[in-house]
């Protein structure tokens, strides 16, 4: 096998460049009129349960980026390892593959998002009805709630001693149903399950290509694409509290992204680079 070493390509094809500027524009226009207009309530991708979801969301979350470093490092990438498959298989099938990879993506992530709501919600739902009909153990099963999930304070300190504050507990009840709403309607932004199918392809197809991380060190592409999925899947598995990568829309783009170029190469019995 030898290294892939790229030839006469375009430095920026047709989609990349659009996909470009797309990107850029949706950025100006969440930090030039986002005050005016909830960009993130509209097109951020929302759990199916939250009041906010809205079926486009799959698609147009791709578009929205949390700060210039988050739109920088998606779009270098996109540059960087779409430029050769857009080469390789044309605007067309690039674009194609592109989207599939961000909604593949988007769909695991609301998969996995569903359950961990869904056990939230059921929680939510026992506290709420204990809180509001005065059942015994209700102080204590919000407490309970709060330190699974990691809500903290002085309320909850002071209701651990003082649990028969009615007024403090209606307090909490308060806090605990709006941090339920803050979790139901938490937006997910960025290209990142998409850019994460077009690295999966690339990796697969130039497995041999030094990649040269930090700009300095070389590693074959097939060693570092390896390394990188299982960084993103110990730490999607592992789901830690505070958390807020989108873990499992990396791993879902990936995994579609590489399905996709295996499908594509069946019949294609070129040596790979």
């Amino acid at each position: 096998m030898k290294e892939f070493r790229p030839g006469r390509f375009e430095v920026l094809p047709m989609v990349i460049k659009n996909l470009l500027i797309i990107n850029g524009l949706f950025f100006l226009a969440q930090n030039t009129i986002g005050n005016q207009f909830s960009f993130d309530d509209w097109f951020a991708l929302h759990a199916w349960k939250s009041p906010l979801f809205k079926p486009w969301q799959l698609v147009t979350h791709m578009f929205l980026h949390g700060d210039v470093g988050h739109i920088f490092g998606n779009m270098f990438a996109l540059w960087m390892f779409g430029s050769i498959l857009e080469s390789l298989w044309g605007g067309k099938r690039f674009l194609t593959f592109y989207l599939i990879c961000g909604l593949g993506a988007a769909l695991l992530h609301l998969l996995f998002l569903n359950y961990d709501i869904s056990n939230l919600n059921s929680q939510y739902i026992q506290i709420a009805s204990m809180h509001v009909n005065h059942q015994a153990g209700s102080i204590q099963a919000m407490l309970a709630f709060a330190d699974y999930h990691h809500v903290s304070g002085d309320l909850v300190e002071y209701l651990r001693n003082s649990p028969d504050d009615v007024a403090a507990s209606d307090k909490l009840m308060e806090t605990l149903s709006a941090y339920y709403t803050s979790i139901l309607n938490t937006p997910t932004i960025g290209a990142s399950g998409a850019i994460f199918g077009v690295l999966a392809a690339f990796v697969y197809l130039f497995p041999n290509t030094y990649l040269y991380l930090y700009f300095f060190v070389p590693v074959k592409a097939k060693w570092a694409g390896l390394a990188y999925f299982a960084y993103e899947l110990f730490f999607a598995v592992k789901n830690s509290a505070g958390d807020n990568v989108a873990r499992w829309a990396h791993v879902g783009g990936a995994i579609v992204g590489l399905l996709i170029v295996i499908t594509w190469n069946k019949t294609n019995k070129k040596t790979f680079y």
